[in-house]
């Protein structure tokens, strides 16, 4: 309920509360429209830089991009293609089951470590056992600014390079 000020300097107080209100709210939807030029310039890049996505991904704003096990192999055979491989498999996992060329940062640890990824602009490619973490650490790179991150679909668990040479020693 307003209620009209007693004198020039209640209402010059009213005001300046006022302008305030606005000021924070000008300064959130600043905030809020870098957010969302950001997204938009990382769509930019990826078209630029020939990457399939789809009209979702754009359509929604999408911040990281879901790669099917095919899709994440074919990247990771792609020698034109320059990427960082980041695993973030628990402590615990099997490491004989890990890509060995892959940067592990535990999903335990990754708070406090993943400013060991200094290149914003690299593609990232992240995965874990099962997605699960991997899904988590795109999103917490994104929200800390690094909009190229790719979450390798079903993790380890369908990783292709590992089930293609499982096949291969059933055959031999």
């Amino acid at each position: 309920m307003y209620q009209k000020p007693k004198n020039i300097f209640g209402q010059l107080e009213i005001f300046e509360k006022q302008i305030a209100r606005l000021e924070d709210k000008i300064l959130e939807l600043d905030s809020r429209i870098n957010k969302l030029l950001d997204i938009e310039r990382n769509h930019l890049i990826r078209i630029k830089n020939k990457e399939e996505i789809s009209d979702d991904f754009i359509k929604n704003a999408r911040t990281y991009m879901d790669l099917n096990p095919d899709k994440a192999w074919k990247l990771y055979r792609n020698p034109d293609f320059d990427f960082i491989l980041i695993d973030v498999t628990s402590k615990e996992y099997d490491a004989k089951n890990r890509i060995p060329e892959a940067v592990h940062i535990p999903w335990e640890d990754f708070a406090e470590r993943f400013i060991e990824i200094a290149s914003f602009i690299t593609p990232l490619l992240i995965i874990s056992e099962d997605g699960t973490n991997s899904v988590l650490a795109c999103e917490f790179m994104v929200k800390r600014g690094y909009y190229n991150c790719n979450n390798i679909s079903g993790g380890y668990k369908y990783w292709k390079g590992f089930r293609l040479q499982e096949a291969k020693n059933e055959s031999a």
